[in-house]
């Protein structure tokens, strides 16, 4: 048998040109840039180890790179956790009894839920070092970037075409293979609009998580989210403005560098049997093929991981799904354990938070979180008004989402706290009521995971739909009954149910807004939240939590669920 040699490996030797200099200088630029950050990661925790942050805009530079890098590292946890989570759920039918509704839970939980209770432990596993409290920030920013990729990412597990599944099973791919091959790929365009979308939520954030409390301890980590914490307190709008433009300069920079690129690859991924449409190959892409070792590199690279995901790793599928009728009496035992553990959780709750509650104060809670819910639905509500018939016309011309791409992703990392000032002053000024005019805060966060969304969709509807409908002369509200709607309505509800989501989430930023020394407060379960967390009250947090989540799995029940699968079984024809 001849040999066979992979043509990466065939390339010969080539001494480095030009364009191999300025992509090692930029590489090199970045990793000396990056140095002093990554040293105070490890610095003491005490002493000189943790900087105090200062308004002066020379330092945010610095601070950037620090809060960047927090960022990342939450991606890289966020995309290890959507392919695990988003697999076992879409693979495992009793698993999924669990997993989405607790899903849904997670998304929901303020980010202060989740720093009351996991900052002792991340400190502790470092003593006296500055990396505990990284890693809880690290944390934190990943509660806000993970969810929205699972749900993504089970939503395009769960809407795989027949036909494609069935070349899967003519090919006779393992589990291994047809995750990689044909699912991994699938999800792709969707899985990376909501990455971006991941990133530009984590800013929404940031403030929240650099600013790191245990017990009477509170320490501040550099960066600029606790830049623009202390730009608030201080009421320094110039310093407002540095930080508004650090962040332009940071999105703008891993827009060009990172996602255009992803973008640009993910397309290929699109499932359709038209021509698509050419799309200019992203200047970071164009100098890497201009490059000789680089891309010799990076094709080696590629053959090992194109190798890893041949693997089979399982026995071959057979050509014929084989159906076998779910056992009933594994079914109920399987339901009778899960409804065990939820009814022990939910006793152990009510015990510990009775010993300083009275059921007055379980009423006022409840009523906290219809004023909550009724935010969180009008801003749901509005962001589909608003975004689903522009979304719609981005994703199906690919020029104009490219052109804004980076704008959106502003937009979308526009945190609700750098509107305070002018929330506060309109508020106090025409004497408007909270309640109300505290909810546009809301909107700001929550609209853009309806809008990126519906632009995968829209993106990833395929081309010879649009061309059949064009040549019936499908047009107006039938072509948005009959055509779009069902192509794009997995992404939709998947979008929706996000929205919801961090709508829950940004109650806490959304109903207490400050300026100053100037405080205004919306009735809600954020503000209980809030307050509980700065009060140390764990009984009030745990309580607000828990009734946050039962509502949170009220809706999932009564409409999402019915809604996805109604989306599953529309999507599955196509």
């Amino acid at each position: 048998m001849p040999n066979i040699t992979h043509p990466a490996m065939a390339i010969r030797p080539r001494l480095p040109n030009a364009w191999d200099f300025i992509a090692a200088a930029a590489v090199l630029g970045a990793l000396m840039g990056v140095a002093p950050a990554v040293r105070g990661t490890f610095a003491p925790l005490t002493g000189a180890g943790l900087a105090a942050v200062h308004l002066d805009p020379a330092a945010l530079p610095y601070y950037a790179v620090r809060t960047t890098l927090r960022m990342f590292a939450a991606l890289v946890c966020s995309i290890l956790f959507t392919l695990g989570y988003g697999t076992l759920a879409a693979k495992s039918r009793r698993a999924e009894v669990i997993l989405v509704p607790l899903l849904d839970i997670l998304q929901s939980v303020p980010i202060l839920g989740f720093l009351s209770f996991t900052v002792v432990f991340f400190v502790n596993l470092f003593p006296g070092r500055v990396l505990g409290l990284e890693f809880a920030a690290i944390f934190a920013i990943f509660t806000s970037q993970a969810w929205n990729m699972t749900f993504s990412f089970y939503q395009s597990l769960t809407t795989v075409p027949p036909d494609l599944d069935e070349a899967a099973r003519s090919f006779r791919l393992s589990a291994w293979q047809r995750f990689w091959r044909l699912e991994v790929p699938f999800a792709m365009p969707g899985l990376v609009w909501n990455t971006m979308l991941s990133m530009s939520g984590a800013w929404f954030f940031v403030v929240a998580s650099e600013a790191i409390t245990v017990g009477s301890h509170t320490w501040t980590l550099p960066g600029i989210g606790s830049f623009v914490a202390l730009a608030l307190d201080h009421r320094n709008l110039a310093a407002i403005g540095w930080a508004i433009g650090a962040m332009l300069v940071v999105i703008l920079i891993y827009d060009q560098v990172l996602f255009r690129p992803l973008v640009a690859w993910a397309d290929k991924f699109r499932v359709e049997t038209t021509a698509a449409v050419p799309v200019p190959e992203p200047w970071v892409l164009a100098l890497l093929r201009r490059t000789r070792l680089l891309r010799l590199g990076s094709r080696m690279i590629g053959a090992v991981l194109a190798g890893l995901g041949g693997l089979r790793l399982a026995p071959r599928q057979s050509r014929a799904p084989i159906s076998r009728p779910p056992s009933r009496i594994a079914d109920r035992l399987w339901l009778l354990i899960v409804a065990v553990i939820v009814a022990v959780a939910l006793w152990r709750i009510v015990l510990f938070v009775s010993r300083g509650l009275t059921v007055a104060a379980f009423g006022e809670t409840l009523i906290d979180g219809c004023f909550s819910l009724l935010r969180v639905l009008a801003a749901v509500a509005i962001s589909i008004l608003i975004w689903l018939p522009i979304g719609v016309w981005m994703g199906l011309r690919p020029r104009v989402a490219r052109l804004a791409q980076p704008a959106a992703q502003f937009l979308a990392a526009f945190p609700a706290n750098l509107l305070f000032p002018l929330i506060v002053i309109l508020i106090v000024r025409y004497r408007l009521n909270p309640n109300i005019w505290l909810t546009p805060l809301m909107l700001i966060g929550t609209q853009w995971y309806v809008l990126f969304n519906v632009i995968a969709g829209a993106a990833a509807f395929p081309g010879d739909l649009r061309e059949a409908a064009a040549n019936f002369r499908v047009r107006g509200v039938l072509w948005w009954r009959r055509v779009i709607l069902p192509g794009i309505l997995p992404y939709l509800v998947t979008g929706a149910i996000t929205a919801m989501g961090n709508a829950w989430n940004t109650t806490i930023v959304a109903e207490v807004a400050s300026w100053g020394k100037t405080t205004l407060v919306a009735r809600g379960l954020g503000a209980y939240i809030a307050q509980a967390t700065n009060d140390g009250n764990t009984a009030h947090i745990v309580l607000g939590i828990a009734v946050m989540s039962g509502f949170v799995v009220i809706l999932n029940r009564l409409l999402w669920r019915p809604l996805y699968e109604f989306a599953r079984r529309r999507a599955a024809p196509i």
